[in-house]
């Protein structure tokens, strides 16, 4: 990894890092081993969504379409993982 991209990950907010993670986790329970097929499935960007469980920000627009292709609803998606440390 070169400098800069180090860089751009330390930079990543500790309540993105959490969306990133939650994303990724959700993706694994449906069963998907890879993140590509996930997002081929469900009409994602393929690339894009690679980047948000990565920990690259996004709107909010965007966290809904992943959040309603899990199945789930928001108050659903942000029960686990969001706790106070």
């Amino acid at each position: 990894m070169d400098k800069k991209s180090q860089n751009r990950k330390s930079e990543v907010h500790p309540d993105v890092q959490k969306l990133a993670k939650r994303i990724k986790e959700l993706r694994i329970e449906k069963g998907y081993t890879n993140y590509e097929y996930f997002a081929f499935d469900h009409e994602l960007p393929r690339a894009q969504y690679g980047r948000y469980e990565k920990g690259e920000d996004l709107r909010f627009s965007s966290l809904l379409k992943i959040i309603r292709a899990f199945g789930i609803t928001p108050q659903e998606f942000f029960s686990k993982g969001f706790e106070e440390e």
